[in-house]
């Protein structure tokens, strides 16, 4: 079975394109946890929301962030970014799929 890398469950580990610029690629860094969709109460808005698989100074181990719909979907801007070969914002790492059916009970 193929995997989407822009379909996305909850569990899924999802990279962010500047995972590529990440030059030891043991680490975490730029690895995240997909939690899932998120609706405002007020607004309808929808947004993901997924937490950090990594820290540093300006993200904390497992929090949880969360962004509009629309930008987390987003193709790379490749005239900003004209060495990242990742077509997504982001995109699968590894999907919950691979880790089996009873990885998350």
């Amino acid at each position: 079975m193929i995997n989407n890398i822009h379909t996305f469950k909850y569990g899924d580990i999802i990279k962010h394109f500047k995972r590529e610029t990440v030059e030891d690629k043991a680490s975490s860094q730029y690895l995240y946890t997909y939690l899932g969709e998120c609706i405002h109460t007020e607004t309808k808005e929808k947004f993901i929301a997924y937490s950090s698989l990594y820290e540093n100074d300006n993200v904390k181990y497992g929090q949880i962030y969360i962004r509009p719909y629309e930008m987390f979907m987003s193709e790379v801007d490749h005239v900003k970014y004209p060495n990242i070969n990742q077509k997504y914002r982001f995109e699968i790492f590894i999907s919950n799929a691979s880790m089996g059916d009873d990885y998350y009970d």
